[in-house]
C-alpha cells in the first residue's frame, strides 16, 4: 500500500505532459504538430485514464484499510520557519481525482469529434489537459499555501477556456467577468489563509486544525478576528463554486465551447469550492457563526438559482443556473454540518450535469446545420422543438439526466438530494421548506428545458418575433414548425394563428461558412438536425449508466442508520467532526417517508410543466387558456395575476437585476469616479504644477525687459521699490 501512496505526486504532473509535448511540438516542428493533431486527444485520453487507474487503486486500498498517507519535504527554510510541500492522500483526494478524472475522459473523447473542425483543436487539448492539472494539483494538496497556488492555476485555465473563442466579444468579456470575480474571493481566501498562519503559525491542515482547537479551548484566540479570517476563507469558495452574490460570472461562462462548459460545471471548477469547504470543515465548525453563514449562503443560492433558471431561453444558460442551485444544495448541506450527504450530491450531480452539458452540445451540434440556423441561434430553445425523432439517443440520454436532477428514484441525484432534504428538516424547517420548494422549482426548469427542447415539431421561423415581444413565463418558447403548427403572437400576446413555414428544398444540399470562430466550417445543411457522431453519444452512453447506478454507493445497507454503505466507509477517515452527522439516526421507516415527500414534489413540477409545455396543448397555450384552467376570469384578479406571471419573468429573464445592480452600483461607481480622480489629477494636480511652470515663464519674460542695461533705469526702479515700502510701513505703524 505505501509503495504505491509513494507516487501520489504524480497524479497531478502527468496530464501535464500533453500542453508540454503540445508546445515544444509546435515550437520545434509545427508542420508535423498540426499534421497529427488528433493524436494528442488520444495522449491526452490516455494519461488520465492512467491518473483515472492510479486513483481508483488507492481508492479501494483506502476503503479496506482506512488509511490517510501525506509526504511533505521542506521548500523554503527560514530560521524557524519552514515552507512545506506535499501531497495528501485522504478519501476526499480519492473521490475528487476519480470525480475529475472519470468526467474529464469522456469530456476528452467527447471534444475529439466536437472540435474537430476548429483550427484551435491543438490549443483546445493544451488548454484541457492544463485544466485537470491544475484541479488535480488542487485536491491532492497538503496544506493552504500549496492550495492557494494552484486555486489560481484554476482560475488562469478557466480564463482561458471560457475566452477560447477569444476573437468573439461575448466570450472575451465572459472570461474577463469570470476572472475579475474571482479575483474578488481569491482575495479574500489569500487574506484569510495569512490570518490563520499569524494565529496558529502552521499552514498544514493537521497543525492547523489542532493548534485551533487548543486555542480556542484555552481561549487564547480573539473570536472577532478569527471569524474575520474564516469568513475571507469562505469568500473564496463563494466566488469559485457561483455562490450568492458571487455568482454572476457562472451563466456568461456558457460562451466557450459546450465540452469546457461541461468541465467546468461537472467536476473542476465550480466543485473546488465545495471541496475547500469540506476540506475545512474541521475549522469552520469550531468558530461560532460560520456554519450558520455557510447554510444561509446556501440556502440563498439554490432558490435563486432556481429561479432564474425559469425563463432562460438559451439552453446552456439554464443549466448553468440550475447548476448555481446544486451547488447551493451542496453549501447547505456542509453548513448543517452534513459532510457526507454534500459530497455525495457533489458525485451524483457531477455526473448527471456532465450528462446534460454534452447533451445540449449534441443539440447544438446538431441544430448549427440545420437550413435557417446560425451558431448564435442554435442554442435558443424559442427555435427548436420536435428533436425527439432526429436525436433519439441523446434525446434519451438527456431525460435520463434530466429525471436524475429531478429527484426521480432510482437514479443518482433522487438519493444525495433526498438526504439533504432530510437533514434540513432536523437543522431548520424554515431551510427545510424552501429547499423543498426549490426540489419543486428544479422539476419544473429541468422538464421545461426538455419539453422544448425535444417535445412539439421543428419549425424555422419562430425567430421572426423572439426578442421583438416580451412573452410571458409559460407562453414562452413554443416552436412548432416544419410539419406541424407554427405559432405567432399578435400585439397582445393572446391569439395563436396558425401558419405553416416549410423548409426550402433548394437549400438542402447548401453550404454556409460561418464568419464566427466555431468549431464547423463549410458544414452542409440539412432540413433536419441529426445525430451526432459515435465519438460523441459513447460519453454520454457511459455517463448516462453513471447517473443510473452511482447512487447505490450511499444506499443504506442496515437499519440502525446506514452506516454500513459504501459512501460512509469511505468518507470515515476524511474528517473528524465534532458532532455526529445529521442523517446517523435515519432508519427506513424515515427514508421512504421522505422519499415519498421528495418524489411527490419533483412529480408536481413535471406535471406542472408538462402541462403548460406538452406539445398537446401548445396551439391552445394562451392567457385564456390558464385563466380559465385557475378559474380567473376578467377584470382585477385578471390584471393581478397577469402582473404577477410578468413579474417572475422579469425577474428570471433579467437575473433578478443583480447584474444591472452591479454595472450600475460597482461598474458604473467605480468608472465615475476613476473620471473623478482623473480630472482631479489633470486640473488640481497637474494644474498647480503647470501654474507654476506657466507663472514662471511669464515672469521670466517680463523681467527679462527691465534688464535693459542703464543705470538710470535701475535708479529708478530703485527708488520706486523703495518708496512703496516705506509707504507701506509708515501705513502700518
Amino acid at each position: 500500500m505505501q509503495h504505491t501512496y509513494q507516487y501520489g505526486w504524480m497524479i497531478p504532473l502527468i496530464p501535464l505532459l500533453v500542453p508540454i509535448l503540445i508546445g515544444v511540438g509546435l515550437l520545434l516542428f509545427p508542420t508535423a504538430t498540426k499534421s497529427l493533431r488528433r493524436m494528442w486527444s488520444f495522449q491526452s485520453v490516455l494519461l488520465l485514464s492512467i491518473v483515472l487507474l492510479f486513483s481508483i487503486n488507492i481508492s479501494i486500498q483506502q476503503i479496506n484499510r482506512d488509511s490517510i498517507y501525506q509526504y511533505v519535504w521542506s521548500w523554503v527554510i527560514i530560521n524557524d520557519f519552514s515552507l512545506e510541500f506535499g501531497y495528501l492522500i485522504d478519501p476526499l483526494t480519492s473521490i475528487m481525482s476519480i470525480l475529475i478524472t472519470t468526467v474529464g475522459i469522456m469530456v476528452l473523447i467527447y471534444s475529439d469529434n466536437y472540435m474537430s473542425h476548429d483550427q484551435a483543436y491543438l490549443r483546445f487539448f493544451a488548454y484541457m489537459s492544463f485544466f485537470s492539472t491544475s484541479m488535480l494539483g488542487l485536491v491532492t494538496s497538503s496544506n493552504l499555501i500549496q492550495i492557494y497556488i494552484f486555486w489560481e492555476l484554476v482560475g488562469v485555465s478557466s480564463y482561458l477556456l471560457i475566452g477560447f473563442w477569444f476573437t468573439r466579444p461575448l466570450a472575451a468579456n465572459a472570461c474577463q467577468k469570470a476572472f475579475v470575480t474571482n479575483r474578488i474571493g481569491d482575495f479574500g481566501l489569500l487574506l484569510g489563509i495569512l490570518g490563520f498562519f499569524w494565529i496558529t503559525g502552521s499552514f498544514e491542515f493537521r497543525d492547523l486544525f489542532e493548534i485551533l482547537n487548543n486555542l480556542i479551548m484555552d481561549n487564547e484566540v480573539n473570536f472577532g478576528f478569527l471569524t474575520l479570517c474564516a469568513v475571507l476563507l469562505f469568500a473564496g469558495a463563494v466566488a469559485k463554486s457561483a455562490q450568492f452574490p458571487l455568482h454572476v460570472w457562472l451563466p456568461d461562462a456558457m460562451e466557450g465551447p459546450t465540452p469546457i462548459s461541461a468541465l467546468i460545471h461537472a467536476a473542476t471548477m465550480v466543485a473546488a469550492g465545495i471541496f475547500l469547504v469540506a476540506r475545512l470543515l474541521p475549522l469552520f465548525i469550531v468558530i461560532p457563526y460560520i456554519m450558520n453563514l455557510i447554510s444561509l449562503v446556501g440556502i440563498i443560492t439554490l432558490l435563486l438559482g432556481a429561479t432564474l433558471a425559469l425563463a432562460q431561453k438559451d439552453i446552456k444558460r439554464g443549466l448553468a443556473y440550475s447548476t448555481m442551485s446544486q451547488l447551493g444544495y451542496m453549501m447547505l448541506a456542509l453548513g448543517m454540518g452534513s459532510y457526507r450527504s454534500a459530497l455525495f450530491h457533489l458525485i451524483t450531480h457531477a455526473y448527471s450535469k456532465a450528462l446534460l452539458f454534452l447533451g445540449s452540445g449534441s443539440i447544438i451540434h446538431s441544430m448549427e446545420t440545420v437550413v435557417g440556423y446560425s451558431p448564435d441561434k442554435s442554442q435558443n430553445m424559442a427555435l427548436m422543438g420536435g428533436l425527439t425523432k432526429h436525436v433519439p439517443i441523446t434525446k434519451s440520454t438527456f431525460l435520463i439526466g434530466t429525471l436524475s436532477l429531478c429527484g426521480i428514484p432510482p437514479l443518482a441525484c433522487f438519493w444525495s438530494k433526498d438526504e439533504i432534504l432530510a437533514d434540513s428538516w432536523l437543522y431548520s424547517t424554515a431551510f427545510a421548506l424552501i429547499a423543498s420548494v426549490t426540489a419543486g422549482l428544479t422539476a419544473f426548469y429541468m422538464f421545461r428545458i426538455y419539453l422544448l427542447t425535444f417535445e412539439g415539431h421543428l419549425g424555422v421561423q419562430v425567430q421572426n418575433y423572439i426578442g421583438k415581444q416580451r412573452i410571458p413565463l409559460y407562453l414562452y418558447s413554443i416552436s412548432l414548425w416544419g410539419k406541424g403548427v407554427s405559432t405567432t403572437i399578435n400585439k397582445n400576446n393572446k391569439v395563436f394563428s396558425k401558419k405553416i413555414y416549410p423548409i426550402d428544398d433548394c437549400a438542402t444540399n447548401g453550404t454556409r461558412h460561418f464568419i464566427t470562430i466555431g468549431h464547423f466550417e463549410n458544414k452542409k445543411l440539412n432540413s433536419y438536425p441529426y445525430e451526432s457522431d459515435n465519438t460523441m453519444l459513447f460519453p454520454l452512453l457511459v455517463l448516462c449508466l453513471f447517473t443510473l447506478f452511482v447512487g447505490s454507493i450511499g444506499i443504506p445497507l442496515s437499519q440502525e442508520g446506514g452506516d454500513l454503505d459504501i459512501l460512509s466507509k469511505w468518507l470515515t477517515p476524511s474528517i473528524n467532526l465534532v458532532h455526529q452527522e445529521l442523517n446517523n439516526s435515519m432508519d427506513w421507516y424515515e427514508f421512504f417517508k421522505d422519499a415519498v415527500f421528495s418524489v411527490s414534489i419533483a412529480s408536481l413540477g413535471i406535471f406542472i410543466a408538462s402541462f403548460l409545455y406538452k406539445s398537446s396543448y401548445s396551439s391552445l397555450l394562451n392567457f385564456d387558456l390558464i385563466n380559465s384552467v385557475l378559474k380567473i376570469k376578467t377584470g382585477s384578479k385578471r390584471l393581478l395575476w397577469d402582473k404577477i406571471i410578468n413579474a417572475i419573468y422579469n425577474w428570471s429573464y433579467n437575473r433578478a437585476y443583480i447584474d444591472s445592480f452591479y454595472t450600475t452600483s460597482l461598474t458604473g461607481g467605480i468608472r465615475k469616479s476613476a473620471e473623478l480622480i482623473h480630472f482631479f489629477d489633470r486640473r488640481v494636480i497637474d494644474g498647480i504644477t503647470n501654474g507654476f511652470g506657466v507663472s514662471t515663464f511669464f515672469v521670466g519674460e517680463a523681467i527679462k525687459y527691465l534688464g535693459g542695461g542703464r543705470i538710470s533705469s535701475y535708479l529708478f526702479f530703485y527708488l520706486l521699490y523703495v518708496s512703496i515700502f516705506l509707504i507701506f510701513l509708515l501705513g502700518y505703524f
